[in-house]
């Protein structure tokens, strides 16, 4: 079955390269040259995954993507120039899976999307029983892979493929601690290339996502210069 993607970026080099580079590989790609049209073109179509540029005309790829997140999970990654740091930062903590840094090889534009779609179809596609066996329950937390469903205290939270899987990494063994690394493995997969901020920034933000339903959630815990753990109860 073809995968469909959306392209938004005010650059028609990068519109018409990038797109014919993904259709190479097999798929279907519709693109957007300002993020208005870009946002309208993801809610009409509901795509396997977007691809916004940071800086566009009428309306930015945060704004994009902060209006996108009030109702989709979609998996997003975030174009941005080298000295758009602060942009990117914020744009992972508004809930982007994943940036790439202009310019940028195609190649690893690809080899990132596919792994964020091969771990959104896993999540999908795993036999519901065996999920069923396999859900997660820690006090107040419960995580149920066979729905893509996180809960606090009954009440769901809406959390991008990258943030489900980063807190079922943490919450998988109570007290461990998990360097970025085999948080970046988890979320990432293997002999993928990500910044160590990066996982700090989904980290913040999922944090955030809990402390909007309690204010009180203290349960993921930082280990500065060493990594993450979830609280035992």
């Amino acid at each position: 079955m073809t995968q469909n993607i959306i392209l938004v970026d005010d650059d028609r080099n990068i519109l018409t390269s990038v797109s014919m580079a993904l259709e190479a590989e097999g798929y279907a790609v519709k693109t957007y040259n300002d993020g208005e049209a870009g946002l309208v073109g993801i809610l009409e179509n509901t795509p396997d995954l977007a691809i916004l540029d940071i800086k566009m005309p009428r309306m930015d790829g945060i704004e994009v993507l902060t209006k996108l997140r009030e109702t989709s999970s979609i998996p997003v990654i975030f174009l941005t120039s080298k000295d758009d740091e602060v942009d990117e930062a914020i744009g992972l903590r508004m809930g982007a899976d994943d940036y790439i840094t202009k310019p940028f090889s195609q190649r690893l534009l690809i080899e990132r999307i596919k792994a964020l779609l091969r771990r959104q179809s896993l999540m999908k596609n795993t036999d519901t029983k065996k999920k069923e066996e396999e859900k997660i329950v820690r006090g107040n937390l419960v995580l149920d892979d066979a729905r893509h469903l996180c809960t606090w205290k009954n009440q769901p939270l809406n959390l991008t493929v990258t943030e489900y899987l980063l807190i079922k990494s943490l919450a998988e063994r109570p007290g461990h601690v998990k360097n970025r690394d085999q948080l970046i493995d988890m979320a990432y997969g293997e002999n993928i290339y990500v910044d160590d901020r990066t996982i700090d920034s989904h980290i913040k933000r999922v944090r955030k996502k809990f402390k909007t339903l309690d204010p009180e959630f203290a349960q993921i815990e930082t280990l500065y210069g060493v990594g993450y753990k979830y609280k035992e109860e």
